[in-house]
């Protein structure tokens, strides 16, 4: 039975007070995130639990208890405390997944600092551009991100502190630089948590729009209600889990259910910090029994890519139950997983404004594959008219996605920048910027970011759309379908391909696969143009970056490319 039961008896009669009561907080009391992720775990008796399996690249391993991530977050703590750190400024953590990244993120909100995960392979500009506008008092980092912080540092009078984890004792810091080993620092067993509320700031996580810098979305300690249910009800995590989170915490699936999410339901969280491969991830899930396995469809996809028969190798009848984040899962990957594993991933649709899971299928709900299914349980979505800003009477239209504001972990404002922050909001609505639409049922239908959808002769083609047809292709890799301009149409559909080893761009694989797209979608779906390309350009994070192909199409200024993999 999942933790969800019946998702029609569940949005009857829905109160966030059921995470509330679960968790023993009265409204109006401190709420620190960081305590109900350690201290409460150990309070409840499970103290002893294992909570971090930590493996790195080599193969080395390292493990924590609930007690362990107690005591060493107050250490991080009281450490950041006696530097003389105050509540609510930002201490960012600039590390690859290593335990002290975790672990630092829980002992910065313990002392009522305002955590900043930022992606470890950032360079030195995007760096600077993140610390500038959170105006960062500390950075937590390695010896190996060191020389990025220390080409910027001048430009940082504010940035009084570089803690480095893994320096070297025997070798003197330069000015502002500090030690801290983490595994050797001593451990607090008595430390004076923060006295954060419901809305005091907690994590700062910045997200990367088509033009214009960077924006600080800025969530707070209340956020954890959303998390922890969401967490419990749609990743079903339960007591006896092995859970796989695969995002890095720089992008916020890594906070809210790489880090709160798994830690608030006190369940055991495994890391691995490697480079991808099918047999490395694989050989994780089997090494380690993972049970519950959150991760990305650019992942899954290159999982189908390695083939079939690499599967065959491993044993991993453990996993329990699968879930996808990021992007729209394709129906092909849907279909695939529950052919190789026996069971869907199934989708989950939310954003870095959100902190949390939105629209989402279920544990035992009707899976309907490239479905975004339906809203959680006290989230009223809807899909409306891009003019009016009215929702739609009918089924089947496509519209701008429309959420009612006031969840928990909803952001609070973007850092300094409320300006922006208010244009997320018309006639009532929060607009998180993404077209669907909704069937008889009530499920989502995702079609595209706002600006993605493309209007050709006047007819609204799903970009998402296209590409699920192009994976079918026995040669298609991997696609991303942007609007090309025409001189008749508008605009017109153009492909850009990545092909499988042993197949060669050519004028007859380009027609066949034009003809395969319009025989199975419309003539008006067919790509015009089919570019075929090494590799897409895609974030750490694993999004295949649409808007970059689509700046080029147009002559348009690319923005901020900080965020993509190879930058």
């Amino acid at each position: 039975m999942s933790n969800i039961g019946s998702y029609d008896e569940r949005i009857k009669n829905f109160d966030w007070n059921i995470a509330e009561k679960e968790l023993d907080y009265e409204p109006g009391n401190p709420i620190n995130i960081g305590w109900y992720c350690s201290d409460r775990i150990c309070e409840k008796g499970f103290g002893n639990k294992p909570a971090l399996i930590w493996e790195g690249s080599a193969g080395n391993e390292k493990r924590y208890t609930y007690n362990d991530l107690r005591l060493n977050s107050n250490a991080v703590g009281q450490f950041l405390r006696d530097l003389g750190i105050r509540p609510e400024e930002r201490v960012c953590l600039f590390m690859d997944k290593i335990p002290e990244l975790y672990i630092g993120f829980l002992g910065i909100l313990k002392m009522g600092g305002i955590a900043q995960p930022l992606f470890s392979a950032f360079g030195d500009e995007s760096l600077f551009v993140r610390l500038d506008n959170a105006q960062t008092t500390a950075i937590i980092t390695q010896k190996k991100h060191a020389p990025k912080v220390r080409k910027i540092m001048d430009k940082m009078p504010y940035l009084k502190h570089m803690i480095i984890v893994d320096a070297d004792p025997s070798k003197p810091l330069a000015d502002r630089e500090v030690a801290f080993d983490m595994e050797q620092a001593e451990k607090p067993e008595k430390f004076t948590i923060h006295p954060t509320y419901a809305e005091s700031p907690s994590v700062l996580h910045y997200t990367s729009g088509t033009t214009g810098q960077p924006k600080g979305v800025k969530h707070v300690h209340y956020s954890l209600i959303s998390q922890y249910l969401t967490s419990k009800w749609v990743l079903d995590l339960q007591e006896s889990d092995i859970y796989w989170c695969t995002a890095d915490p720089g992008w916020v699936t890594g906070t809210s259910y790489g880090i709160i999410g798994a830690f608030s339901n006190g369940v055991t969280q495994c890391v691995l910090d490697a480079g991808f491969s099918a047999d490395n991830w694989y050989r994780f899930i089997e090494k380690h029994k993972i049970t519950m396995w959150y991760s990305a469809p650019t992942a899954i996809r290159s999982l189908m890519k390695a083939g079939d028969e690499v599967i065959k190798k491993y044993d991993l009848s453990s996993l329990r139950h699968l879930a996808s984040v990021g992007e729209p899962l394709n129906s092909e990957a849907v279909i695939w997983s529950e052919k190789v594993f026996g069971k869907p991933f199934l989708d989950t649709y939310w954003q870095t404004e959100t902190g949390s899971m939105m629209i989402t299928n279920f544990p035992g709900m009707k899976i309907k594959p490239g479905s975004m299914g339906k809203p959680f349980p006290g989230i009223t979505a809807t899909v409306i008219d891009s003019e009016t800003f009215e929702p739609f009477g009918e089924p089947g239209k496509i519209g701008l996605i429309a959420i009612k504001p006031g969840w928990p972990s909803m952001m609070r404002t973007y850092w300094r920048n409320e300006e922006t922050y208010q244009k997320k909001f018309k006639n009532g609505w929060y607009l998180p910027g993404d077209r669907s639409s909704i069937d008889k049922e009530g499920y989502f239908w995702f079609v595209g970011r706002d600006d993605d959808v493309i209007n050709t002769g006047g007819h609204l083609v799903s970009p998402f759309e296209v590409e699920s047809a192009l994976l079918e292709h026995p040669a298609v890799a991997e696609s991303a379908v942007v609007a090309k301009p025409d001189f008749v149409n508008m605009e017109v559909v153009k492909a850009f391909v990545t092909l499988k080893p042993g197949f060669v761009g050519s004028k007859d694989l380009d027609l066949e696969i034009m003809n395969f797209v319009r025989k199975k979608l419309s003539p008006l779906a067919m790509p015009q143009e089919i570019e075929f390309i090494d590799s897409l350009p895609k974030t750490r994070s694993g999004k295949i970056m649409r808007r970059i192909l689509h700046a080029k199409e147009w002559g348009e200024e690319i923005g901020d490319t900080s965020t993509l993999e190879n930058d």
